[in-house]
Parts: structure tokens; sequence; C-alpha cells
């Protein structure tokens, strides 16, 4: 599904679904130099569940058109614009890493449109390395495999992923750069990691949100370890935790229990 958003194209992967404007929209924001794929399992189930599934190409990435937000606050307002051109009233959020601190920033900013709230691999303030920053712009690929390697707490597929010969790091690698490439003109990658790293909007934001919010962390996350989205969370009005037994790629790590816990927080 492609909507028209500040003038370009947006693509939202929709769970194989056609969207039905009677149905409850849970909008899927993805992390840096990731795509909507990242929530295949989560979306589909979602989509054949009662649900409008959007899950979002960010601009200028992928399949989406326009310019790459230079901040979380610019990503923040392109989902609200996005749930504009959808006709949607209210929508609940839920963003990963990056897309976790542009779930809070739309949230807080349009508090009354925001049903639900969930934040996953989430940290505040997120900080990323003054070198690996350096190389996202110098030498992206070996940073890519750096970030991967910090990323996955385990080689090994999960029982539901897509059987033997899956490798979890190869399969981000490949999509990460492929995210990469769809850009040839702006580097998304070092465009996302400095937005996360720039944003310090976040324990005013989350103190702003009336919606109910749900964290899934990484227990083993070395990218956002859980001790550092406490901040977020004492703030959060309505908090809930779950915490998995992966690291920072928590959809390809624990993908049934990343799609457990949204589904029965959102049926709540």
């Amino acid at each position: 599904m492609n909507l028209i958003v500040t003038g370009h194209s947006a693509y939202c992967y929709t769970g194989g679904k056609a969207f039905d404007p009677a149905k409850p929209t849970v909008i899927f924001i993805h992390g840096a130099l990731n795509d909507h794929s990242e929530w295949i399992l989560q979306t589909r189930y979602m989509a054949n569940h009662g649900w409008n599934v959007l899950a979002v190409d960010l601009p200028g990435q992928s399949r989406s058109a326009g310019t790459p937000p230079e901040s979380v606050e610019q990503a923040a307002d392109f989902v609200i614009a996005l749930m504009d051109a959808a006709g949607l009233d209210k929508a609940a959020l839920v963003g990963h890493s990056f897309g976790s601190l542009i779930a809070l920033e739309a949230a807080a900013r349009a508090v009354q449109r925001v049903s639900h709230l969930v934040l996953v691999g989430t940290a505040h303030p997120m900080r990323v390395s003054a070198a690996l920053l350096e190389n996202s712009l110098s030498h992206p690929f070996e940073a890519i495999d750096l970030v991967n390697t910090l990323s996955h707490a385990t080689l090994a597929p999960p029982p539901s992923t897509l059987g033997p010969g899956t490798w979890l790091y190869g399969g981000a690698r490949a999509l990460m750069r492929r995210v990469l490439a769809s850009n040839p003109a702006v580097n998304v990658f070092h465009t996302g990691f400095k937005a996360c790293d720039d944003y310090r909007n976040g324990e005013v934001a989350m103190a702003q949100v009336t919606a109910p919010t749900l964290f899934v962390l990484g227990r083993l996350d070395q990218m956002t370890p859980p001790k550092a989205a406490q901040s977020l969370i004492s703030r959060a009005r309505q908090a809930q935790v779950v915490m998995l037994e992966t690291g920072h790629s928590l959809m390809t790590e624990a993908p049934e229990g990343v799609l457990f816990a949204i589904r029965d927080f959102l049926a709540a």
C-alpha cells in the first residue's frame, strides 16, 4: 500500500490484507537501516486477527520516497502525517530501536490519537559511539558487521524461523546492506544513527504520553541494555514490561515472544 505523505510516496506493508477503515489500526515503525520486513511475523498475524496493519518504510529508504528524517522529531511528524494520509483518527504505535523513539515522540505530539504505545529495544538516551558514527560514514559495511555482532545474542535460529540454513546474522546484514543501497544520495545508516544519538526529549515526551505503554526488552541486548530504558519506564503513566532472552534483534531472535507481547497488550 502506498500513501502520499507530505508530497511523497510512502510504502506501508499491510500484512497481505486490504485496509479497512472499520478496523483498529496498528502502525509498525522500523529501526535504523531496516524496513517494514523486520516486522513480518507480527504484522501478518495482526492483519489476520482483526487489525489494520501499516508497517511503514521511513522516507528516503527501501520503498519510500522523500528525504530521510534527520531527527526523531522529523520522523515523528512524518508518522502523524501518515495517520492523516490514511484517514486515521487514532492508532496504536509500535516501534523498534530508532523506531521506538519515533513512536514515543509521535505519541507525545499527538496524545489523543495514540491508543497504545509499544517500545521494543528502546533506551534513553540512545547513545551511539563516536567511532560507530564515523564508521557508518567512512566504512559502512564494517559498521554494519559490528552492529549485527552486537545486536544478536545467538546465531542460531529459533524454531519459528525459516528452518535449517537460516542465518540470523547473515539475514540481518543483507537487509541492512539492501536498505543502505536503496538511497545512493543519502547515507541512511549515518542519518538514522545520528538521529538516535541526538535525541534528548525522551523523558519529557514519556511524561506527556497518556496511552498505556508496553516495553519489550532483550535481557542480553548490548545496543540498548534494559537498564537504559529505566528512565522511560519510571515516567510512563501505565507501563508494562516484557523481558525476553534476546539481544537487540528481538523480532528475529524471539519472534513469537514479541508477537505474543504485542498481541496480548493490544487485546487488553
